[in-house]
């Protein structure tokens, strides 16, 4: 078997050939209201139940489950008795520019969550919180508009000073992921993907994976060693549409009274089209910008296999 390579992979080397997935970016019903106005009195970010999230996980094949509600983990209490989840967030920050952009905090406690809270509207202050504690870190969807503008200066801050970037989105532009991916190899990244699922249906089909882990720890570990890899599915306008519809069927039914929004719905397809041509421009205005430009100087690196017990 040592000298046959094929029987040691199977008999002796089962633990390092083992692959572990984990969706990196699921909502749940912590995630709050919408902020589109007039609906986010009516209309949550999300309908997806905890258990809900968790089983749909497992069944498409996740080792490892998570969920990353924007500035929440309320929605973790239900699923804290399963060994194979871990606490995580996306934390709406805002930068020194001004900006706001949404990072990913990953296998953190509730002493975490709340000094991450408490800091989120200082990058600087939540950037030396989460270096100091160790806690590993992706800047989600940058070459997105969904949480408005952004500046030159912002990626600075990313190149600089952000161990990870979310380079496969399962709700984005499969362009706007691919220039996440060269970024991300330009300045020597590591690369991490997630559905990004407000709705049941997409929830594990964009995912990390990294092999050789067998623990949470490991995962983790394997990333910031750079052995995670990115797959699954990635946005389109009838994905993105058909969610919408999702969404606001589970709004009509939570709240039978918003029914009389129903007319409503025939402008969904207008609406998602005007989102969608957005990003596109978001996306090619900053490519543009970084053909035309350098890449900005890497100040800070994590260092691998740095976990905390």
């Amino acid at each position: 078997m040592q000298i046959f390579r094929p029987l040691h992979g199977l008999f002796i080397s089962f633990g390092d050939n083992r692959t572990m997935r984990c969706d990196l970016h699921v909502h749940s019903t912590a995630s709050g209201m919408c902020d589109t106005p007039l609906l986010n009195r009516v209309c949550r970010e999300s309908y997806n139940q905890p258990d809900e999230v968790y089983a749909r996980s497992k069944q498409l094949g996740m080792s490892i489950v998570t969920l990353t509600d924007h500035d929440s983990i309320s929605a973790a209490e239900s699923l804290r008795r399963y060994p194979d989840f871990f606490v995580s967030e996306e934390v709406t920050c805002r930068m020194p520019s001004g900006t706001v952009v949404h990072i990913g905090v990953y296998n953190l406690s509730d002493r975490d969550h709340v000094e991450i809270q408490n800091r989120r509207n200082n990058f600087v202050s939540l950037l030396m919180y989460l270096t100091e504690q160790k806690l590993f870190f992706s800047v989600n969807h940058m070459f997105s508009g969904l949480t408005g503008k952004r500046d030159v200066d912002d990626f600075h801050w990313f190149a600089s000073y952000a161990p990870a970037f979310e380079v496969r989105n399962g709700q984005m532009w499969r362009r706007a992921n691919r220039q996440a991916q060269r970024l991300a190899k330009r300045l020597n990244k590591i690369g991490i993907g997630g559905s990004d699922s407000h709705t049941i249906a997409g929830v594990g089909l964009t995912y990390t994976e990294v092999k050789g882990a067998t623990t949470i720890n490991d995962f983790f570990a394997g990333l910031r060693a750079r052995r995670g890899r990115v797959k699954g599915s990635e946005g389109t306008y009838s994905k993105l549409t058909a969610d919408i519809y999702r969404i606001g069927a589970a709004m009509f039914q939570e709240k039978p009274a918003t029914l009389a929004m129903l007319p409503l719905s025939v402008l969904v397809p207008a609406f998602t089209a005007a989102h969608w041509v957005n990003e596109v421009w978001f996306c090619r205005k900053w490519q543009k910008h970084f053909e035309n430009s350098e890449a900005p100087r890497m100040l800070w690196d994590l260092s691998a296999g740095v976990e905390r017990v």
